[in-house]
């Protein structure tokens, strides 16, 4: 006999009877993230506007939703939970620090950028 995958989500937390259920119950969990995401940027709460580190405090839980998201896709629809540790780790790390990586470019060119157009000094327009 194959393999047998587990039918379980949040590292054996919830655990199911069949695949329909699992399905079911991924598609809820990532339903509830995307809700909250889209609840968040319509009505943008005034507490979350404040900077924290050279970003809205909105831009980090959205960027942190989507990292827990693809996370979550990543160990339950890519099988990365039946795999060893070391290649667990190896997908994984890769991709935070990858990430990690973009937004501290984003960061670091937007602020150039902002204050290029911020003090009016402009050799060309873009």
């Amino acid at each position: 006999m194959a393999h047998e995958h587990k039918l379980e989500i949040f590292r054996g937390l919830w655990k199911f009877k069949s695949n329909k259920q699992k399905i079911w119950g991924v598609l809820a969990f990532l339903s509830f993230i995307t809700a909250i995401e889209v609840v968040l940027g319509i009505y943008k709460p005034e507490g979350l506007m404040a900077k924290f580190l050279g970003m809205k405090l909105l831009n980090w839980i959205f960027i942190i939703l989507t990292i827990v998201k693809a996370y979550y896709i990543a160990w339950d629809f890519m099988h990365l939970r039946d795999e060893t540790k070391g290649l667990r780790r190896a997908v994984v790390w890769t991709g935070v620090f990858l990430i990690l990586y973009l937004v501290f470019i984003l960061l670091q060119e937007g602020g150039y950028v902002f204050r290029v157009y911020d003090e009016g000094f402009i050799k060309r327009d873009f």
